[in-house]
């Protein structure tokens, strides 16, 4: 069977088969709650390279981080030792609801689906700098992330969203 985005949720793996499941379960990194952990969808291998495959075929990183014209918007931010709280409030200012369920593809052997509000309040374990290089983007690809493993996360978007001031505690 052909794997597009009407069906990639047939081919969620258990955490315990996540080649970075220690992200998320190793108490020398993170171990996340059972109610945030049972809300990670690790994708086999084969919807890995889908994924991957999908972004590559689109050009999206052609350019960095994203291929010119793209995108009519590219916001981005640093990412430092300090700045955790900073980096949560502007992913929440992305506009995006907080159920919305969106894909992550590190490369063509790990990718994951996972709740825009997860991804805001472990962005940290989810993205490693200097190894990682991370694209989130939900099936519209109106707009991606692009965590880049020089500590810089970027935002494209073609759609206007007005970026909310309030702040609410993940």
């Amino acid at each position: 069977m052909k794997i597009d985005f009407t069906n990639i949720d047939k081919h969620i793996v258990p955490i315990s088969e996540f080649r970075l499941k220690w992200r998320f379960t190793e108490e020398k990194y993170e171990i996340l709650p059972d109610i945030h952990l049972d809300q990670l969808k690790p994708l086999d291998s084969d919807a890995a390279i889908f994924l991957s495959t999908y972004i590559s075929k689109l050009d999206l990183h052609a350019d960095e981080p994203f291929k010119k014209n793209f995108f009519r918007t590219i916001d981005q931010i640093n990412i430092s030792e300090d700045n955790d709280s900073e980096i949560r409030k502007w992913l929440y200012q992305r506009g995006l609801p907080f159920e919305k369920e969106v894909y992550l593809s590190w490369d063509n052997e790990n990718a994951m689906i996972v709740p825009w509000k997860i991804l805001i309040k472990y962005f940290d374990s989810f993205y490693y700098g200097g190894s990682d290089d991370l694209t989130v983007f939900d099936e519209s690809l109106q707009w991606s992330l692009m965590f880049a493993h020089w500590d810089t996360i970027f935002f494209g978007t073609n759609k206007d969203f007005i970026p909310s001031d309030s702040f609410e505690n993940l």
